[in-house]
């Protein structure tokens, strides 16, 4: 077990690497293949050994070997990470085909939350083969939600083969995940007269629906919301009693438009959350605790 963490470990650590050079190149429509990693400034080539995850950053004191450039400690931290959730797939579903899966989707999962953090998109270049990759993966790994055996039975009353549920369980997920959110979002929009959500938000839990089914998306968004909801409250609060754009209040209070404090309400109130960092937290939650079925390791290596 300790050799096979291991070893799950390294590979993901790897991945992690990659998975950094999707945050960084795919919200600029760039290749995420060519050309190799090089400085932003200077655009020299990263060497084989400066590009080694995780340690690469710590023996150049994250900084270019070059031009001396900071390098953002978001690049091994997300390393380690995807490294973590690498070894924390193997040892909840054990060495098995459905670790793969869980594997592929955490990865979709890092980039989509990461992007959101930095740039508040959710690009469709991940959204749309991750959704592909779900459905693929409920004809050969059951999604195990229950919703598609009932929609046989209570629908066109008779039982289905196995495959077949499973694929109506990744199939249901996802058009209740897009669709409460895209429901969410066109009510608040005819409510406040502006945009709260973007589409991008919707396509993400179509992925998220194809993996975990009703229930678990069901669970992704409760969770995701009520995440969202009291760090963004703690966010609003914060922003307000810190004082920020204290300036830019008191210059417009100045011209007329309205008191310093309720101008400074307005700010901190418009601060855009990334829902889609929130619901991926909640994903990888409901994948850990309510996905597939929990194995021991021992009896899977025996």
């Amino acid at each position: 077990m300790v050799i096979l963490s291991a070893i799950f470990f390294l590979f993901g650590i790897v991945v992690g690497s990659f998975l950094n050079v999707c945050i960084s190149r795919i919200p600029e429509g760039l290749s995420i293949v060519a050309p190799g990693s090089r400085c932003p400034r200077c655009l020299t080539p990263i060497k084989p050994y400066d590009n080694v995850p995780i340690f690469g950053w710590l023996w150049l004191a994250g900084k270019c070997r070059s031009c001396k450039l900071p390098i953002s400690p978001m690049y091994p931290l997300i390393e380690l990470t995807t490294g973590l959730l690498f070894v924390a797939c193997f040892l909840r579903f054990g060495f098995t085909v459905e670790t793969g899966k869980w594997i592929v989707f955490s990865c979709l999962l890092i980039v989509l939350a990461i992007t959101d953090v930095r740039v508040r998109i959710l690009p469709d270049m991940v959204n749309w083969p991750g959704f592909a990759a779900g459905m693929i993966f409920a004809f050969f790994i059951p999604v195990n939600d229950g919703s598609g055996y009932v929609f046989g039975v209570r629908v066109l009353h008779r039982a289905l083969p196995e495959t077949a549920i499973s694929v109506i369980d990744a199939a249901l997920g996802a058009l209740f995940g897009s669709m409460f959110l895209w429901g969410v979002a066109t009510l608040y929009r005819a409510v406040r007269g502006r945009e709260g959500m973007g589409l991008g938000d919707v396509k993400m839990m179509a992925l998220v629906g194809a993996f975990l089914g009703l229930r678990g998306t069901f669970l992704t968004i409760l969770l995701g919301t009520v995440l969202g909801t009291v760090l963004g409250v703690l966010v609003i609060l914060g922003i307000y009693f810190s004082g920020l754009k204290k300036h830019v209040a008191e210059r417009a209070s100045r011209r007329g438009l309205g008191t310093a404090d309720g101008l400074r309400w307005a700010i901190a109130s418009r601060y855009q959350l990334p829902l889609g960092t929130f619901l991926a937290v909640g994903a990888l939650t409901v994948m850990f605790f309510f996905a597939g079925s929990p194995m021991r390791g021992g009896m899977l290596i025996r």
